[in-house]
Formats: C-alpha cells, structure tokens, sequence
C-alpha cells in the first residue's frame, strides 16, 4: 500500500481459513476466542504490526493486517491456536491488497457465508474493529475499510430479500428439530452455553417453537439468567448438567469451549435424545454416538440444509454484488485521494511561504499596508489553486503518477520516488 501513502514497506493482507476447505476438526484447531484474540492482539503490537483485524466464527478464522509478508500473521495465528503452519497451508487462503478488500467486502455481506445471507458476521466484524482500536491497531484504511463494508452489509440487507428465510445456523438448527421430532412444544429441550450463537438460537426456539421447556444452563449463571429472564425460561446449575441432560428429549450445546464439553459419559438416559453441537471447535465428543439412543448433529450439517427459499435467495447475489461493487467503487475512490494527498498537502505549504514572503515585502513597501485584507487574500488565492490541482489528480483521464512527478518538480517539492 506504499503507492497510497498508507504504509511505506508493507502490504496489506487477509489469511484465514474458512469451511470451503477446511472441516469442523481443522477449524476447530484455529478457533480464537476471546482470550486467545486479544493474544493476537498484544503479539502483533510486540511486533510492530500497524493495524489488525482478527475474527474467529464457526464458520471462519481470519486476520486482516499490515506485514511486509503474509508469514506474520500466519505466525500470529498459529502461536495462538493449536493449529500447525503445515495445517494451514493445506486448507487455507492468502489475499493481498485490493483482493483482501474484496474479500473482506464478501465475508461482511454475506455472499461468502456457509448459509448464504448470513448476516451475523458483520456484528463480529464490528467488534473486532472496535477491539482492534481499543489496543491502538486500527489504523486510519483499515478503520474506513470496516465502515465501508458495514455500510454495504446494510445496503444489501435493505435493498435485496437475500436474507429471507433460514439465514443463521441458529435458525436452521430450529428448522432441524422442527422436521425431525414430532409435538415439538412438548419436549424438554436443554440448551448448554449462552453465548452469541446460543442466545440466538434460544430466541428461535422461543419464537417458533411455543415451547415451555427449555432450560438454560451456562458455567456462569449469570449470564444464563439474564437471557431466560428476557424469555422467562428454566435456569439450572452447572452441576446439574448430567441431571438435566437425562431429563431431555433435545440437547443444544453452544459453550465455546476449546474441548469437548459432553462426552458419553454425562450421558444416562436410554430414550431417544437429539444432540446438536453448534460450536466450534466441537463441544461434543464423537463417542456420544456409540450409545444407540443419541443421534448427533453437527452445525456443518445444518449449514448443508437447503430450505425452499434458498433458490430464491441465491436470484439475490447479482443484485448484492453490485452494491458491494457501489460502495467499493467509493472506497478505491478515496484510496486513490490518498496517493496525492501528501503533494498537495507540501503544495499547499509552499504556496503559504510563498505568500508569507510576499506580504512580508509589502508590509515594509507599503505604509497604508492591510495586513488583514492581505491575508485573506492570499489564503483563498492558495486554497482554489490547491482544489484546482486536486480536482485536476481525480480526473480518471489522466496519469496521476505523471502529474505528481511534474507538480514536485514545478514546485520544487520534496523529492520523490518514481514508483510511488
């Protein structure tokens, strides 16, 4: 990004690896959370890195950065996951700067979701801006970038009906249960873990199932209480997990822990029990299905299901990707700002001394000198030459680069370099 007086040496990257290519276990293996992310963080300022993103979803782990060689953050990620290089380069993916903007464009619209429409990872793109910023690692693109794409989220999700129907895992895991067990309103559902996901499928499952026994069960209670408050739903103590567990017909596990949370073991009941595992890395362990009377379903296989909209939401994407085209189009117009804004920034320093010399020169010429009148003058003769040449750098039909090697040379600026 040196051309666009943005970073001198480095360029501009996004790395990850997402559920195109790599599964639930590999994804699991790179998931960040909270603690982990901030890790990320704090390592990167150590190594001087000048601005990142990092966000970690089911579905996605990526890093948006500055490094003079996307190896950086590939290393970043890898010293805070469980994830080997090896196993990144395997299944992952390397964009470099316009195509890492036009990635993070599709990520933050929905086009690149596993359930297409899925708009939730704009609110994590948010976050971690914010978070990024918090720790002084957001600078100035990468600040207007994230708005940018925010700004296109909202456009396609007003503008398009690209978000009708199952748009969420949340939502399809309801959609799963609602074709898979009958008198839905009369089982008891369990759902382990109250974070994002969690709590939005816990609003589905009150929304469309009309069912009066969902209990909540968190590590920390307070958190569960407060969103069974807002739904007037069971709240049960961690310990009393194996005991609820046995009570239920259907159990949701979201915890977002960094093993598996639910094992065979916790298992006692022998009637039919119906175990969705959204989480990644996965929360339940594989050997639940040793026991006949449990069936598992992982959120990649609910992510697979097609409801009778998709079709329709899939006539959608022209329509969203030229949005996304819209507003890109504004982004690369400013961009294009930044690679003459330091000329005529020097310019417009030049034409002040030059206008200082000269009303020095009047002042002692003149007796009945205004001074005031003067500069005014002057100020507005150095602003509309400054715009002219501005307005003359934004004309797509010339050579910007031609045309601020001759202002530097005509003015005398400070030297330049022919390849910036």
């Amino acid at each position: 990004m040196q051309k666009y007086n943005i970073s001198r040496s480095h360029y501009f990257y996004a790395i990850g690896l997402s559920y195109k290519k790599a599964d639930a276990d590999i994804r699991g293996r790179f998931s960040l959370d909270e603690a982990s992310k901030l890790a990320v963080l704090n390592q990167a300022k150590e190594n001087d890195i000048e601005s990142l993103v990092v966000t970690s979803t089911c579905n996605r782990t990526e890093i948006y950065g500055f490094a003079q060689h996307p190896f950086q953050l590939i290393q970043l990620l890898c010293d805070n996951t469980r994830g080997t290089v090896e196993e990144f380069q395997e299944v992952a993916y390397i964009y470099k700067n316009k195509d890492a903007i036009a990635h993070m464009f599709r990520v933050g619209s929905g086009l690149d979701s596993q359930i297409l429409g899925d708009f939730e990872i704009i609110s994590q793109l948010k976050t971690s801006a914010r978070i990024s910023k918090k720790h002084g690692l957001l600078n100035h693109f990468t600040e207007r970038l994230v708005n940018a794409v925010i700004q296109a989220s909202k456009r396609i999700k007003t503008e398009t009906n690209i978000s009708s129907g199952a748009t969420s895992v949340s939502f399809a895991s309801v959609q799963y249960i609602f074709k898979n067990i009958e008198d839905i309103s009369s089982k008891n559902i369990l759902l382990f873990g109250t974070g994002k996901i969690g709590r939005n499928t816990c609003e589905n499952l009150v929304k469309h199932t009309k069912n009066e026994h969902i209990t909540l069960i968190n590590r920390t209670k307070d958190k569960a209480q407060k969103i069974a408050g807002k739904f007037n739903l069971i709240v049960k103590d961690y310990g009393n997990l194996q005991e609820e567990i046995s009570h239920s017909d259907i159990l949701i596990v979201a915890t977002g822990a960094q093993r598996p949370t639910i094992d065979k073991h916790l298992i006692q009941t022998h009637k039919p029990l119906l175990i969705l595992d959204l989480s990644i890395p996965k929360n339940v362990h594989e050997n639940v299905e040793e026991l006949s009377n449990v069936s598992l379903v992982h959120l990649d296989h609910l992510s697979q299901i097609t409801d009778s909209t998709l079709s329709a939401r899939k006539a959608h994407i022209p329509l969203a990707e030229t949005i996304i085209e819209e507003v890109k189009s504004d982004f690369n117009s400013w961009l294009e700002t930044r690679k003459f804004a330091p000329t005529i920034k020097a310019l417009k320093h030049k034409l002040n001394n030059f206008a200082i010399a000269e009303l020095d020169t009047q002042r002692k010429k003149l007796s009945d000198f205004n001074e005031a009148q003067a500069e005014i003058i002057s100020t507005n003769i150095i602003q509309k030459i400054t715009n002219h040449f501005a307005h003359h750098l934004k004309d797509d039909n010339i050579s910007t680069d031609d045309s601020l090697e001759l202002i530097k040379q005509v003015f005398q600026l400070e030297p330049s370099t022919k390849n910036v």
